[in-house]
């Protein structure tokens, strides 16, 4: 898409009082300071900025002393050895780095010196959409033509795409992440060339890394046809390892679906996908719950038609009414599962009534009613709880002691 740029999100990102505190606090004779980056992006494209950033001709000592002269600024050396001071203010965090040029780089660390340059600093940025810069007196700059290129919906990398990617492979997965949030057409064919041609580094960058920029761009506009070009292109394989369903991400996308479920629609068929993607990625134990939970869901709505009214209920009981839902609207445009009229009503009651029926026997009901404690008790609760679901899982206190009576019998048998 392209994008008409608002110049006022310039003067309203510099009017917010914890960047006119930062910026008064660091005009110093001599010194100049500038936001960068993302926050000047974003303010003109109308879009508040999660992280402010600005870029300074002082010495990382030199901020943390005027930092402290300042009331409501504290200053914490995050990265002083790089060049980086966070100010702590009352509106959120600030980051101030001093301007730096690379020296020598390897693809995933670089040797960079301090300097005064802006120009040169803004040429050692990934692409040129975020090298724009805005002076404390409202001045916009742009030495590598990021403003046309942002207006045009243009991701391009700044000089050389080679040698860009070179000083961090991780370039690779955010041009497509930044494409699928603000290009426009097709992405730059040399910078595509430029990813294709780097593949293999991205073996060699660490999981965690990997796995931030992919989730970030599954949840951007554009996403879906991206995942398109780096399937297309054998980038896809190197990432998650396994076929791609696109069709599940476009419906996951629709929904509105949160990153990690869209992870799911577009890669995970089962347990043995889910598994690949927890080492692939470095999933945390909560993400990998939820895809070996939309797996086992999947398996159990695999080739179902006519699910009825207790069966959708025993679903919901059994996977969670979220994830149900969630799994049903990625499945929502293919010929399986069918859900009839009364089980779409049934699971609407449920968001109505708070969620998914719970079991209403518990351990300590077999133990009132003689049993003794033991292994036997897990043994009847899940005689009892196939029971339930069988029945679409009702709540009666008839049902109630008919669960207990086949926990019981089913224990003594």
């Amino acid at each position: 898409m392209t994008h008409a740029l608002d110049h006022s999100g310039l003067a309203a990102l510099l009017d917010q009082p914890s960047v006119r505190r930062a910026l008064a606090a660091l005009d110093a004779k001599g010194a100049e300071t500038r936001l960068v980056g993302g926050c000047v992006r974003d303010a003109l494209l109308g879009n508040p900025s999660a992280d402010i950033d600005l870029a300074t001709t002082l010495m990382p000592d030199a901020v943390m002393d005027a930092a402290r002269r300042v009331p409501g600024l504290k200053a914490v050396p995050t990265g002083i050895e790089h060049g980086t001071v966070t100010l702590v203010t009352g509106d959120g965090p600030i980051e101030v780095t001093t301007l730096r040029e690379d020296v020598e780089t390897d693809g995933r660390h670089a040797v960079v010196r301090f300097g005064g340059d802006f120009a040169r600093d803004a040429e050692r940025r990934d692409f040129t959409v975020n090298a724009l810069s805005l002076g404390a007196d409202g001045r916009l700059h742009d030495t590598v033509g990021g403003l046309p290129d942002l207006a045009a919906g243009r991701v391009r990398f700044i000089g050389d795409p080679a040698t860009r990617i070179r000083e961090d492979a991780l370039r690779i997965l955010r041009f497509f992440r930044f494409h699928a949030r603000f290009g426009a057409g097709q992405p730059d064919a040399a910078a595509l060339a430029a990813c294709i041609a780097a593949r293999d580094a991205l073996d060699r960058l660490s999981r965690e890394r990997v796995r931030a920029e992919f989730l970030k761009l599954l949840t951007a506009p554009g996403g879906v046809p991206m995942v398109g070009t780096l399937s297309a292109t054998g980038l896809l394989q190197r990432i998650t390892g396994g076929v791609a369903e696109r069709g599940r991400l476009e419906r996951a996308s629709a929904a509105a679906l949160s990153p990690v479920m869209r992870l799911a629609a577009l890669s995970v068929e089962s347990r043995q996908d889910a598994d690949r993607l927890r080492e692939r990625l470095r999933l945390s134990k909560q993400e990998y719950a939820l895809l070996t939970g939309y797996a086992d869901a999947l398996a159990d709505l695999h080739g179902r038609a006519g699910i009825d009214a207790p069966a959708a209920r025993a679903l919901a009981a059994e996977h969670g009414l979220p994830l149900l839902r969630e799994t049903l609207a990625i499945l929502s445009g293919e010929p399986r599962p069918i859900l009839t009229k009364d089980a779409e009503r049934a699971l609407q009651a449920l968001s109505g009534e708070g969620g998914a029926p719970s079991f209403p026997l518990a351990g300590a009901d077999l133990v009132a009613a003689g049993l003794p404690a033991g292994p036997a008790i897990g043994r009847g609760l899940a005689a009892a709880r196939s029971l339930w679901l069988e029945l679409g899982c009702p709540m009666d206190a008839e049902t109630r002691a008919t669960l207990l009576e086949r926990a019981l019998a089913s224990v003594r048998a």
